[in-house]
């Protein structure tokens, strides 16, 4: 299955586990709770999903990688322990706490959350003397004789022997107590990803266009060469700083990410000419409504690779766009919910800025318990950060007008206004990105007429989860024409599908 589908997989299958009966059990005792165990290349997100999954499912993860540990950092150190057996003392070799196991109870101490997520990667590559201890730790969830704790499941994943020589084979006895999923590459699963990850406009378009080179892993006289899509996720990093400090990268900082240097090297020049677009088509100018009629014939005439990589470049634009707006409007729905409770709370406050300081308190209370917990992404600490630092402007304007003598209307007044300045921030944000969603209708329209292209687009739209936000809450007449068309289209291919395959029956 894909990535997508493995990780809802991964979250039902935590909800299972933690479901309890009346009497506070869980429903599927923890002997039942058979460990999972994700089977797929490397880079193409195992470990990714597993951090998403237990954020969403709000519970801990301790996540090691097992090749780095020792027989004796697993399990623990022996040491020497007196016991009495029938009358007489005798020595027993005890194990201390093993150190996974001991971070798994550091993790609850440090967040309060009980439950959780074992992960445990590459457990089919480890050594010789840690692999019975792996085999009794998905089968007895045990490391050495300590217990994962109860309302902690167990994840392991590897990798296929074709892809490491260090892969040992699991008996059948341990994989009869596993719940096995094996996974795969999968680009469209991946590129609706890509869009909310904001990969870089230029991996999006190349990987449409030269889709064989996602995810490849070949054998030369070399040795390996591979292209992962953790590789194109972390070059896509790299491109935006690059792009910060003036540099541009070439095949040589390429390879450095796409180990294979034929791809490299084919991305490096296509990276040139992506740069060269922008130029030649006068993007921003497009943009902001005004087209020259050389670009439009140029692009009418361009060749397949290239129209697609001034789609790319739209919609790069475009989604840097949208995602600004979800952002904005996140920021100012939280603030306008927080003054909302403010202004109710100010009835019997007797400090109105006292008031809004513990609601400051409470949420800078929250976030770092959410920080200790993992469980907010750098963009929605971000977001947090953001709104306690205007609220702490707002508090200092309300101390600052409380001191003048001004009553409580009068000093919401003061912050209500104080506010607006986001909410007009986000008109404007509104106003200006469906000007620019508009015009790069009119732009492609001039160009293609109504061709496909039009619709190639408008597939992108659908694909990026801020482009549709965008447009659900404030349309876009262009966009509801074509996609009225790529609806139109799919239901006759379909009901040629099924023609077809009658025929065929008969």
């Amino acid at each position: 299955m894909n990535i997508k589908r493995a990780k809802q997989e991964i979250k039902d299958t935590v909800e299972a586990y933690l479901l309890k009966n009346d009497y506070g059990d869980y429903c599927i005792p923890a002997i039942r709770q058979r460990p999972i165990l994700l089977m797929g290349p490397p880079g193409i997100g195992k470990t990714q999903i597993m951090e998403q999954a237990a954020r969403e499912c709000g519970i801990n993860l301790v996540s090691y990688t097992i090749t780095h540990h020792t027989r004796q950092s697993a399990i623990g150190l022996p040491f020497i322990k007196e016991k009495s057996y029938g009358g007489e003392t005798r020595s027993v070799t005890e194990y201390t706490m093993s150190e996974i196991i001991a971070s798994v109870y550091d993790k609850m101490e440090a967040t309060g959350i009980r439950e959780g997520i074992l992960f445990i990667d590459e457990i089919n590559c480890v050594s010789e003397t840690l692999a019975p201890a792996m085999l009794q730790f998905l089968q007895c969830k045990t490391f050495g004789n300590q217990q994962v704790p109860s309302g902690w499941i167990i994840v392991a994943a590897g990798n296929p022997p074709e892809y490491n020589k260090s892969v040992r084979d699991f008996d059948v006895v341990t994989l009869d107590r596993v719940k096995k999923i094996d996974v795969r590459e999968d680009f469209g699963v991946w590129k609706e990803y890509a869009y909310e990850a904001g990969i870089h406009p230029a991996v999006l378009s190349y990987l449409d266009i030269r889709r064989e080179n996602f995810y490849r892993m070949e054998t030369s006289i070399d040795g390996r060469m591979f292209a992962t899509p953790r590789g194109w996720e972390d070059l896509s990093q790299l491109l935006y700083v690059y792009e910060k400090l003036g540099k541009r990268p070439d095949r040589e900082v390429v390879c450095q990410y796409i180990q294979h240097w034929k791809v490299a090297k084919d991305f490096a020049n296509y990276l040139d000419l992506f740069e060269k677009y922008k130029t030649d088509y006068q993007v921003d100018q497009v943009l902001a409504g005004h087209f020259e009629k050389f670009a439009v014939e140029k692009l009418r005439l361009a060749s397949l690779d290239e129209r697609f990589s001034v789609v790319g470049l739209f919609m790069g634009k475009l989604g840097e766009r949208c995602r600004a707006y979800h952002e904005k409007d996140l920021l100012v729905t939280e603030l306008f919910e927080v003054l909302k409770s403010w202004k109710k709370a100010l009835e019997s406050a007797e400090h109105p800025w006292q008031a809004l300081e513990d609601r400051i308190l409470m949420r800078e209370k929250d976030l770092e318990e959410k920080k200790k917990a993992d469980l907010l992404t750098r963009e929605e600490e971000h977001l947090q950060q953001e709104i306690l630092r205007l609220l702490g402007i707002y508090r200092d304007l309300a101390k600052e007008e409380e001191a003048r003598g001004e009553g409580k209307e009068e000093i919401f007044r003061k912050v209500k206004e104080a506010f607006q300045d986001q909410a007009g921030e986000r008109e404007e944000l509104i106003k200006d990105t469906g000007e620019k969603l508009q015009n790069t209708f009119d732009f492609l329209e001039l160009a293609f007429a109504e061709g496909q292209e039009l619709v190639v687009f408008v597939t992108e739209l659908n694909t990026n989860p801020y482009s549709m936000e965008f447009i659900s809450e404030n349309g876009c007449d262009s966009y509801y024409k074509y996609n009225k068309k790529l609806l139109f289209d799919q239901e006759q291919r379909e009901i040629l599908e099924e023609l077809e395959n009658i025929e065929e029956e008969l």
